[in-house]
């Protein structure tokens, strides 16, 4: 996305990215940023969450007040109430929680270690709701009320790869967190939507470019996308009013098997 894109004034609108010092959740974060938001960067590592604000560049000038780089892991209940607590008390306010972080596992099931089964969960599926519930008390009790949650849900939240059980089964109930949320919002002007992500070209899909194991047990190179599409639909997502609301979107690239027979 070029610098000048969403080049309006800053403004005030406050946001909280999950896994921002990186791939999609980076993209998002600086989309968000040339957009004109406030953003807070939450990851587990402060060097990389840095380096992630300095790559936005600074297209108002004001790169230092607008942008926050948080440590935090999302697995841990009370790393994530910090973060909550650091952004109200650096901005005022939150509109914007962007769940992005997550981990994944690739081995047959029946060799997936236990301690790392929890991990995912507790990464994929615990922080999501950590970071929800943190999100859900800021939003109810500010003034004025409301704000907007987007889950990250991935293909895998409906369709499984090979060999990815911790990682689907964890995408599969994102969903349900996603649905739930949206219900128990309505009451609070809490939007909850979820965007579900395939194939963005980041690191993390660089193995694609050799070739992944399909359904029918060949190898095949799958298709990719710039990521950018998806920090530009987050972008759309969170800029809609609070009476508006993507409740699930679909971002994939064109020709990535899912749909189909792949």
């Amino acid at each position: 996305m070029p610098d000048h894109a969403f080049a309006s004034a800053p403004h005030n609108r406050i946001a909280i990215v999950t896994g921002a010092g990186s791939g999609i959740g980076q993209a998002s974060a600086v989309a968000l940023l040339h957009a004109g938001w406030r953003v807070a960067f939450a990851g587990r590592r402060a060097e990389t969450l840095q380096a992630a604000i300095a790559s936005a560049g600074d297209p108002f000038g004001d790169i230092a007040e607008r942008a926050l780089a948080v440590p935090t892991d999302v697995a841990d209940p009370a790393s994530v109430e910090a973060l909550f607590g650091t952004v109200v008390a650096r901005f005022g306010r939150l509109d914007l929680l962007f769940n992005n972080a997550g981990i994944s596992a690739t081995m047959p099931l029946e060799d997936l270690p236990i301690e790392r089964w929890k991990e995912v969960v507790d990464t994929n599926l615990n922080g999501v709701f950590y970071c929800m519930q943190q999100a859900f008390r800021v939003m109810k009790a500010q003034a004025p009320q409301g704000g907007r949650i987007i889950n990250n849900g991935s293909i895998s939240a409906y369709a499984p790869r090979p060999m990815s059980i911790a990682y689907t089964a964890t995408k599969h109930a994102v969903s349900g967190l996603t649905k739930t949320a949206s219900l128990d919002g309505r009451a609070h002007d809490i939007a909850v939507g979820q965007i579900d992500i395939g194939n963005a070209a980041t690191d993390m899909t660089e193995r694609m470019a050799q070739g992944v194991p399909q359904a029918d047990g060949s190898l095949r190179v799958e298709a990719r996308m710039d990521v950018r599409h998806v920090a530009d639909a987050v972008v759309h997502m969170a800029g809609l009013p609070l009476e508006a609301n993507v409740l699930f979107m679909t971002v994939m690239a064109t020709k990535m098997p899912f749909v189909g027979r792949g």
